[in-house]
Order: structure tokens, then C-alpha cells, then sequence
């Protein structure tokens, strides 16, 4: 550069430090030049013959601003002695603007600004900004979206489930798998597609106290969701750190409007339902913070009656109307009885389940719809009259046109499906309908009563008597079940077992005996012990080299934990409960477990434990299968079970016999009746198929591994091989934190192959909706990298010095992220090539073919061709702007015909469905409108935006 060039006043750029922003010239001595960087508060001296520095030149219709913050649009340019003088249009008036009171920053949004300003950068910046845009048009647009990222088998149910309910605006729904297939696993899906796309933001998940901590694991290792614990302690720190004794005092008793609320600091909450309960000023900060979901885990603790609440329904009550959608979870829903059932279905939509005693009556009608859908699916060629009558008061006048069409058959059940009481708001897949789940081999143990428990042989007492005894060494020494687990668990070594009994203090009096007495490695898992304590317990069971042979639970360890890797399960006393009966072995007899369970059970003849262990498997065969329908027996008996439990061995036949045809006779009709519909509705296997090989259609490929390898040299993240599907990535020398996230400096290992990722937890599973994936693409798409590069092709067809300019269009709509309008108008990137007279090379010059052709300048000698093509670089663009336009209005109106395709024919069903089925919020209608609106609005606004350019000297 020529001193001349520098003028006092003028403003320059750095290219090798963009956040310095827009420079101005302060003075020049000798062969140095020295700029000042308002916006950075630093000053900068170079030498004038290799300054990395470009003059910036606003052209017409650009938009400047000045330091006070007034923007103005360039109408001509004028140049007084080297400095220039903008004469701008401030939207009334046209106002001279010198270019020394032009604002710090600077942002170029346009490739040929940041070319012009020497921002450009090499072939490999260019190709990942391309190829970004492709991958991100093809996956948002695809039905798999939401659904690829999670550390999860494949099961039909919950893919499923997931997709069913994540794609609803603010989802209101039971999931209530039985035991073992999958309820949290679900629970995460749905929430992984709502955050991934964009339809929620704010979750809050509230469980009981002895979950938290495995729900944030879970949630993190198989989901990659990062949710924060608020508790007491949060509470305490928040006090410790309050300076101001006033605005303490306000904060403790809620007066100061400006306190900090812990839940509004945090996107996503997880919480002990104690707490929520327990603490009124923690249950109003979560209702005041406002929530998208909420979750609720182990649901059947929440009672209710018309007479009265419980403390927990009351609180889920108050949070649930403060949160937009609402996933209760239960393997259970009528533990507690059908009133509380119908009252967790109050929860979710208190319009439609209003009344006890009209959901009562609904569900005699079960029965008679489901013999209808049997016989459709049996005969779909005929419908008989009788089944007409029946569907035309489940259907109304809809029947008549669905009856017409070619699959009237599958049309008819989806309507029934869909009109069917609890079918939208109630999920629940029985073991039976899933399968693919082990053998239960009850071993009883029965063993001589000793006189100990004289006071507590019979009733409810007499299933934990050890309980009555106020000496614990003697209960430990005189129970004959307590020597035969010790002798048990020496058999079976080195074999796990889980053994679970009712209470605390026999689970402590055990652990003690066993590991300290009998020198057995076991670990206790009880409510006395802390989150961290119980974490602890658990992980010394799990390992496989050193840990614990046995585990000793109270009731507690029964609930939410999975312990498949065991098959040994040995009940030390038996529930009252049935249900309770059914998580027990639940923990042990899951999905993936793989082989037969062994279910002991030590009992005390002649006492209420030989009762409850005769009707648990006389009566209900409780413990050979998975026994639904025990709480409905058990209501049936009662009077009859309690005599029995109480010592009348006179009735303990008949409760055996009349529990054994209740049980056959419940099972059938549920079979017959709600429990088959509601299986249709909660996994339709051909749509489940359909997903999954989406998903692995895109993880069989190996575009996720090529695409993080290309971002990766571009963006210094040195990768090694670690062994087959794995790789071991750390942070390289010229490495850009602020595009990759989550990479620790150590290093991280991680694997491409799902498979594989549920083997070694280790790994970090890379998919495409993996964070670091995603927020790869995010900052790529949204960041000025790649957006203009400079390169040389030399091939004997084009005379040298010609050039060409490769651009990238992409659709811009700006839209809120839960219209999900990628999905009607992707990206949709469009690739020209042209040369200065304007001729469309794009057919000629494929992508692929140019990316083996070019190559890189040095920088030096770029910044030296950049200003001398600055003309012909600006009538390439305004050629493949021209080129470009035409393509737009073809994509409005597929996007618009996509859009009407998607929302008008299911909020037709939805309306049509109101009118017969309470269960259509109609807030889901006025959602479904708003949006269809919305996203019309959009598409019709949407425009072509220049992404991205590659200017190609010859040579």
C-alpha cells in the first residue's frame, strides 16, 4: 500500500481480528500507520506496506449507522480529500454523514461486504457453509426430526408415543406403560423432540425424592439434557449470598418484587415432590415462573376423592395450570382406585373429566366398541347393520362418508380410535401386546413361625412382624428367614440378588447383619439415606467386579430403579398391595432383560405371610405373570381377603377361588374392552416402523462422521482414532471454541454407532442431534464463516484471469421456532455459478467437481486481487440475484400447498372430533388456526438470501 492511501478520518477493518471492529485512521508517521477501534477501546499501529487492514466504502442502498445510534441508508457517495462523505436518507430527509462519525461496530452480513472487507476465508470454510445448509434443509424437513439424538433402543411403543404426543401443542397426556417398558424413556423422547424443535423451552420435571438424581442422569446420559437440581439447599446458598439484611426479609417472606426466583434462572428444573409439598414459598416460585412441561413421575401417589386431596394432587394441581402441557407417569393409574384415576385424568384436562360419575358410565361402553373394531379388522369388506347403529353414535354424521372410501375399514377405526374416551390423553402398552420379555420363576420358601411374633401373626402386622420387636438382635437371631437369606445369597454367589422388604429399619437391620455378621458385600438402599448416598448404593451393586452381591431395599427401592442386570429378586415380606407386588419384580423383569427371574419369597407358615403368598399366586398368579387387574380383585374380596389376613382359615378357600375368577373375569373384559383399544391407539406398529427406519436410514449413513470431520479441520478440533465406530476428540491449535460445544479440554471420547453407544455410556453418542452436532450447524448457518471465500482454478477451458462466482442461496422466513416452518419451507439451498457476462455455468461446474478443482490463495496476495475485482464481483452478484428470484415464487407455493395439506385436514378431524369427544381442548383448535395463519403470513414473506459466495480467479 501507498501512504497516500491512508487519510486521516478514513475507516478501515482488520482482517485478522473482526472483533475490533470499524477503525478509524488517527495518524500516519513515516512507514507507520496507527487506527483507533471505538467499539474495542484499543488502538492499533501497523506498518503501512503490509497492513492487514481493508478500506470500507458503504455503497448504495446499504445501511449505515452513527455512533448515536441513527441509521441511515446511502444514496450517493462522496470523496472530500480522501475522507467520504455519505449523503444518506434517514427515511425523510437527505442528510450528509462523513464517514468519521460512523458507529464502532460493524457487522457484514452480506458474503460480497465481507469479501470487500477482507473477511473471507479458505475453500474448506466455503464447502462447510454448503454443505451445513444441505444437511440442515434435508433434516429439519424430515418425520424423523426430534427423534435421532437419544441413547435408546428402537422399540416400536415408545418411538411411537413419542412421535404421537411430542408433535401436539403442549402435550396433556397419562403415560402409563406397564412395568418395565419404558415410561422415563418415553417421557425423555417427547421432551427431546419438543426442545429440539423449538415447541418448548421451559420444562420442570418433579419426582419423588429417591428419583431426582436418576432422572438427572438419565436425563443427561440418554438425552443430552442438562437439567439443574432446585431444592432446599438452592434456597439456603440464594440467603448466603443476599448482602441486604431488607431485601433478605423481603425475600423470606415474598414482599420484594425484585427477590430472585430460582426457577426463573433455570430452563430446565428438576425437583423432589417433598419439596414442592413441603415448601409453600418454593411451590409459589414454581407456579409464578411459568412452565411448557411439566412432568410428573410415579402419578399413582396421587390420591384424591370428591371428598378430599391429597397434599401431592394438590400441589401437581396448583403447578399443573401454570405449565402448558402435562405428562403424568404410572405403571399403576388405578392403584389407588378408579376415583384417582379419573382424577390424574382431571389433571389433564379438567373440561373434559369433570364428573366421576359420567366416566364411570363411559367406561361400560368400552366393551361393545371394541367387538366392533375386532369385527372390522376381521371382515373390513363388510359392515354389518348392528355395528352401523353402534359406530353411528361413536361417529355421527361422519360415518356415512368414511363408510365410502376405498380404506373404509382403517378410516372407520382411526375415527373410533380418535373419538374413543381416553384415547388422546391415556398411552398405555401392556407386556403382553409388546412381548419379548423373560420368564418369572416364583420359588417359595415357606419356613416354621417362630414364637417371637406371638402379638403379630396375623393381619397386616403379621407381613413385617420383625417390626413389633423393639430388640433388633433378637429379631435377627430368632427370624428363620433372616438365616435362610444368608445361606441364600452363599448359594447363589457370585449371582446378584435384590432383596426388597417394606420397611427402613428392617433393610438397615439386614445390610448391617449381612455384611458385617455373615460377610456378604451388600448395600442398603432406604429413605434414610441421602440422593448421593442412594446414587452410591446403587452404583456398588451395579459394578461388576467389586460391588455389592446383594442389595437390600426398603419399599422405596421398588419404584423407578432398573435392575435388569440381576436375576435374583428375594422378598422378604410381601405388600398388602398388588401393585405394589408388580414393581417389585418390575425392577428386575424390563425390556432387555435377559433371562429367566427368580423370584424367592421366604414366608412364615401359619401367619398372614403364608395368606398373602397363597393369594398373590393362587388368586392372582401374581407372581408367574404381570397381574394388572390386583387392586380391582383385592376391592372385590376385600371383606373376605381381610378375614383371611386376620386368621379365619374358614374363608381362605373361597377368597383363593373367587379371587382366581374375578382376576380371569377382569382380565377378559379389559381385554375385550378399554385396555385393547386403548393398545391400538398407543402403538401403531406400521407408523412406529415407518420412524425408525427414518432414523436409521440417517445413522447408517456416514454423513454425521464426514460432516463433523470437514467442520472439524475447519474449526481446529484434532480428531484420532480410537477403535472401530470411535473417535477421540481435543481441542488443536487453532481451535474455535465459540463454534463447537461441549468439548472439554482433556478431550472427549465418542462413538457413531448407536449400538455401540448403548454398550459404553463412556462414549458420547455423535448424531445429528447430538449438541455438539447441531450447535456445529447452528453457529455455521448463523455465523459469517464461509460466507465469502477466495480461490484459483486453473483448467485449460477458461482463459486466465477470467472469473466466476459460485453462490449459495438459502430460504430466509423469518418465524417463531415452534411453527416449525422448515419442515413446509426448508432451506432450501440454491447453487449458481456464473461468470461476469452473466452466463449460468451452475450445470457445468457442479459443487463437488469445483471443491477437487480450486485452490486456496495466500492471503497476502487475496488481499492485493480483492479491491482490483471489486466491480466485476458486484455484477456477478447483482447476475445470480437475477438468476435466483425466479426460484422463489415456486418455493411459496409449495411450502404454502405443504402447509394447507398439514393443518387444514387435521384441524377439519380435530373440529369434527370436538363435536363427539370432549377430550379436543379447544385450545388445541385456536393453537392449530393461529399457526395455520402464522405460518401462511411466513411463507408468503419469505425471501431468497445470498448465504454465501466463492469468487474464482483462473489461471
Amino acid at each position: 500500500m501507498e501512504t497516500s492511501e491512508f487519510v486521516i478520518g478514513q475507516r478501515w477493518v482488520s482482517h485478522n481480528d473482526n472483533g475490533l471492529g470499524l477503525g478509524i485512521v488517527t495518524e500516519i508517521s513515516g512507514r507507520r500507520v496507527t487506527l483507533g477501534f471505538p467499539a474495542a477501546d484499543e488502538e492499533r499501529t501497523y506498518a503501512i506496506d503490509n497492513a492487514p487492514l481493508s478500506r470500507i466504502v458503504y455503497q448504495l442502498g446499504e445501511e449505515i449507522e452513527t455512533f448515536g445510534g441513527e441509521k441511515y441508508i446511502v444514496r450517493a457517495v462522496e470523496d472530500i480529500d480522501g475522507v467520504l462523505m455519505y449523503h444518506a436518507d434517514d427515511g425523510e430527509n437527505i442528510q450528509p454523514i462523513s464517514e468519521v462519525k460512523l458507529a464502532g461496530t460493524v457487522n457484514f452480513s452480506a458474503p460480497h461486504q465481507r469479501l470487500f472487507a477482507g473477511q473471507f476465508e479458505r475453500n474448506g470454510a466455503f464447502r462447510l457453509r454448503v454443505a451445513t445448509l444441505q444437511h440442515l434443509d434435508r433434516l429439519r424437513a424430515s418425520s424423523a426430526h426430534g427423534l435421532m439424538g437419544a441413547r435408546t433402543q428402537h422399540l416400536p411403543h415408545q418411538i411411537y408415543i413419542a412421535h404421537e404426543v411430542a408433535r401436539r401443542h403442549a402435550p396433556r397426556v397419562l403415560l402409563a406403560d406397564e412395568v418395565g417398558l419404558g415410561k422415563t424413556i418415553e417421557a425423555g423422547l417427547i421432551l427431546h423432540y419438543q426442545l429440539q424443535t423449538g415447541r418448548a423451552h421451559r420444562v420442570l420435571i418433579a419426582v419423588p425424592d429417591s428419583l431426582v438424581h436418576q432422572w438427572l442422569v438419565e436425563m443427561l446420559r440418554r438425552f443430552n439434557l442438562h437439567f439443574s437440581i432446585i431444592d432446599q439447599s438452592r434456597y439456603d446458598a440464594l440467603k448466603d449470598e443476599e448482602d441486604d439484611v431488607d431485601a433478605l426479609v423481603n425475600h423470606i417472606f415474598g414482599d420484594d418484587e425484585d427477590a430472585v426466583n430460582p426457577f426463573e434462572t433455570e430452563q430446565l428444573v428438576l425437583c423432589s415432590q417433598d419439596f414442592l409439598v413441603n415448601s409453600e414459598k418454593a411451590r409459589k416460585d414454581a407456579e409464578a415462573a411459568g412452565w411448557d412441561i411439566m412432568v410428573v413421575d410415579e402419578a399413582h401417589h396421587l390420591e384424591w376423592s370428591p371428598e378430599q386431596a391429597s397434599p401431592e394432587y394438590q400441589m401437581v394441581e396448583q403447578l399443573s395450570a401454570a405449565s402448558q402441557g402435562l405428562l403424568l407417569l404410572t405403571a399403576t393409574p388405578e392403584q389407588m382406585g378408579l376415583a384417582s384415576h379419573f382424577a390424574r385424568l382431571r389433571l389433564l384436562d379438567p373440561a373434559r373429566f369433570h364428573d366421576l360419575e359420567v366416566f364411570r358410565e363411559e367406561e361400560q361402553d368400552y366393551e361393545a366398541v371394541n367387538q366392533v373394531v375386532r369385527r372390522l379388522q376381521a371382515n373390513p369388506d363388510t359392515v354389518a347393520e348392528d355395528d352401523k347403529a353402534v359406530l353411528k353414535t361413536w361417529i355421527g354424521d361422519d360415518l356415512d362418508e368414511l363408510l365410502a372410501r376405498d380404506d373404509h375399514h382403517e378410516a372407520v377405526i382411526d375415527a373410533l380410535l380418535d373419538r374413543h374416551g381416553t384415547g388422546r390423553v391415556l398411552f398405555r402398552n401392556t407386556r403382553a401386546a409388546i412381548q419379548g420379555f423373560p420368564e418369572r420363576q416364583p420359588l417359595p420358601e415357606p419356613l416354621p413361625w417362630p414364637t417371637l411374633y406371638e402379638n403379630a401373626r396375623y393381619g397386616l402386622e403379621g407381613l413385617h412382624p420383625e417390626t413389633t420387636v423393639p430388640d433388633e438382635e433378637q429379631w435377627l437371631a430368632d427370624d428363620p428367614r433372616v438365616a435362610w437369606l444368608q445361606k441364600k445369597l452363599a448359594s447363589l454367589r457370585p449371582a446378584k440378588a435384590v432383596v426388597i422388604c417394606a420397611n427402613a429399619s428392617t433393610a438397615m437391620a439386614l445390610e448391617h447383619y449381612l455384611q458385617l455378621r455373615a460377610g456378604i458385600r451388600s448395600a442398603a438402599f432406604h429413605e434414610h439415606l441421602s440422593l448421593i448416598e442412594r446414587d452410591r448404593a446403587a452404583a456398588y451393586f451395579a459394578d461388576t467386579e467389586q460391588g455389592a452381591q446383594a442389595l437390600i431395599c426398603s419399599e422405596i427401592g421398588s419404584e423407578g430403579r432398573n435392575f435388569q442386570f440381576a436375576h435374583h429378586l428375594v422378598l422378604f415380606d410381601l405388600p398388602a398391595n398388588p401393585d405394589l407386588l408388580e414393581q417389585r419384580i418390575g425392577r428386575l423383569d424390563r425390556i432387555g432383560q435377559t433371562e429367566t427371574i427368580r423370584i424367592h419369597i421366604p414366608y412364615l407358615e401359619g401367619t398372614s405371610q403364608e395368606v398373602q403368598y397363597r393369594w398373590f399366586h393362587e388368586g392372582l398368579n401374581a407372581f408367574a405373570e404381570s397381574c394388572s387387574v390386583g387392586v380391582a380383585v383385592q376391592e372385590h374380596v376385600q371383606s373376605q381377603w381381610q378375614k383371611a389376613l386376620e386368621g379365619d382359615a374358614s374363608v381362605m378357600d373361597s377368597v383363593i377361588s373367587d379371587s382366581a375368577a374375578e382376576t380371569e373375569r377382569l382380565k377378559t373384559l379389559l381385554h375385550n374392552g378399554r385396555d385393547a383399544l386403548i393398545e391400538l391407539n398407543s402403538c401403531r406398529r406400521e407408523v412406529a416402523d415407518e420412524l425408525i427406519g427414518r432414523i436409521e436410514q440417517e445413522e447408517n449413513s456416514t454423513q454425521v462422521r464426514d460432516y463433523m470431520l470437514q467442520a472439524f479441520d475447519i474449526l481446529g478440533v484434532d480428531m484420532e482414532d480410537h477403535s472401530e465406530h470411535a473417535d477421540i476428540l481435543k481441542p488443536g491449535e487453532q481451535y474455535r471454541a465459540g463454534h463447537v460445544e461441549g468439548l472439554p479440554e482433556d478431550g472427549l471420547t465418542v462413538t457413531w454407532e448407536r449400538e455401540q453407544a448403548l454398550q459404553r455410556e463412556d462414549m458420547a453418542f455423535m448424531s445429528w442431534e447430538h449438541p455438539m452436532v447441531s450447535g456445529v450447524m447452528d453457529s455455521v448457518a448463523s455465523s459469517g464463516l464461509g460466507k465469502a471465500a477466495l480461490s484459483n482454478l486453473s483448467v485449460k477451458a477458461l482463459p486466465p484471469g477470467s472469473l466466476l462466482l459460485e453462490a449459495v442461496f438459502a430460504v430466509h422466513c423469518p418465524a417463531p421456532e415452534n411453527l416449525q416452518l422448515t419442515r413446509y419451507l426448508p432451506v432450501s439451498p440454491l447453487r449458481l455459478v456464473v461468470d461476469v457476462n452473466g452466463r449460468d455455468l451452475s450445470a457445468a461446474l457442479p459443487h463437488d467437481k469445483l471443491n477437487e478443482l480450486c485452490s486456496n490463495i495466500r492471503r497476502r496476495t487475496a488481499q492485493a486481487i480483492v479491491p482490483r475485482i471489486r466491480a466485476e464481483v458486484e455484477t456477478m452478484v447483482d447476475h445470480v440475484e437475477g438468476l435466483a428470484e425466479p426460484h422463489l415464487k415456486p418455493l411459496r407455493e409449495q411450502a404454502l400447498a405443504r402447509v394447507e395439506d398439514s393443518f387444514v385436514p387435521e384441524i377439519h378431524r380435530l373440529q369434527a372430533l370436538s363435536r363427539v369427544n370432549p377430550a379436543i381442548r379447544q385450545e388445541e383448535l385456536d393453537f392449530l388456526n393461529s399457526q395455520l395463519e402464522a405460518a401462511r403470513d411466513a411463507v408468503n414473506h419469505a425471501s431468497l438470501a445470498l448465504e454465501g459466495i466463492r469468487v474464482i480467479v483462473t489461471s
